[in-house]
């Protein structure tokens, strides 16, 4: 579209089905080429992916002539079935319905961009339950806690 001039930046999380700890560390960088060709693919930019054994964080730039939820369908649904031809696990892999998706600011994108390549560093302080309710909070989201991730123990 002529004339239109945007710089959209978003922050999508998403859990593995039943918060099971499925992404290996061995086959983490691999899911991470992955997804960066899916958001490639749709033409998006991305700045940072990270895949915890039970959730991924990824921070992309995005065009108003996409929407959010079609991206992470379309990430979701590859990366699901590329997970299950690879074989990394017994059984059926599937991420959980849903996702966060947070909005920020070009002045922050660092900050975030480091806060997701370190991310196994902030998990030891905090689970993943404790820092996606406190997204919520910061971000003044509403919810009804029987639409969240199945939490387990972390």
């Amino acid at each position: 579209m002529a004339n239109t001039f945007t710089q959209i930046y978003i922050q999508i999380v998403f859990a593995v089905k039943g918060r099971q700890n499925l992404i290996s560390k061995e086959n983490r960088e691999e899911l991470h080429k992955f997804i960066t060709g899916i958001v490639a693919n749709r033409n998006q930019k991305l700045f940072a992916v990270f895949a915890m054994p039970d959730h991924v964080y990824i921070l992309v730039s995005i065009s108003p002539t996409i929407l959010i939820s079609d991206l992470v369908r379309d990430i979701k649904a590859a990366s699901s079935k590329f997970i299950n031809e690879k074989g990394w696990m017994h059984g059926k892999f599937n991420w959980q319905e849903g996702y966060g998706a947070f909005s920020y600011s070009k002045s922050s994108i660092d900050s975030v961009v480091k806060y997701i390549l370190n991310h196994e560093q902030h998990h030891k302080k905090k689970t993943f339950k404790e820092e996606y309710l406190d997204l919520l909070q910061k971000f003044e989201i509403q919810y009804d806690p029987k639409y969240l991730f199945e939490w387990i123990n972390d």
